[in-house]
């Protein structure tokens, strides 16, 4: 995962991009997300893993929590993410979080390349 997941993210947008470690300092999980120079309401989470051997342990969702309240306190009530029509687990996922399906764009990255555009409103 590496070639996408640039160093730069964790450089520049260190306070609202977070890891996870097990009990060994393994990897566990992490999220990588920024706010929105475009609109200062909201936030947007670029990228987010957690290892197959902690999915359902509440890893993603400690790592978006914790996102939720970083950029919370930057004053953000919107948080956007983007995900594949076909990773209906990532949709699932998402939706248990709070997000909601804003709408489906098709070509969203090219030929071919639909994407389901989440949206999460913060209280």
């Amino acid at each position: 995962m590496a070639p996408i997941l640039p160093r730069l993210f964790f450089l520049h947008f260190e306070g609202t991009s977070f890891v996870a470690e097990d009990g060994d300092g393994d990897l566990s999980g992490f999220v990588c997300g920024f706010l929105s120079q475009t609109d200062p309401e909201e936030a947007y989470i670029h990228f987010v893993g957690v290892s197959p051997e902690h999915r359902g342990t509440g890893v993603g969702r400690t790592l978006y929590e914790r996102f939720f309240s970083e950029v919370r306190d930057e004053g953000r009530s919107v948080v956007r993410c983007v995900t594949s029509p076909a990773n209906a687990d990532s949709v699932a996922f998402h939706e248990a979080l709070g997000f909601r399906v804003d709408r489906v764009v098709e070509d969203y990255d090219g030929p071919g390349e639909d994407r389901v555009l989440l949206l999460k409103r913060l209280t």
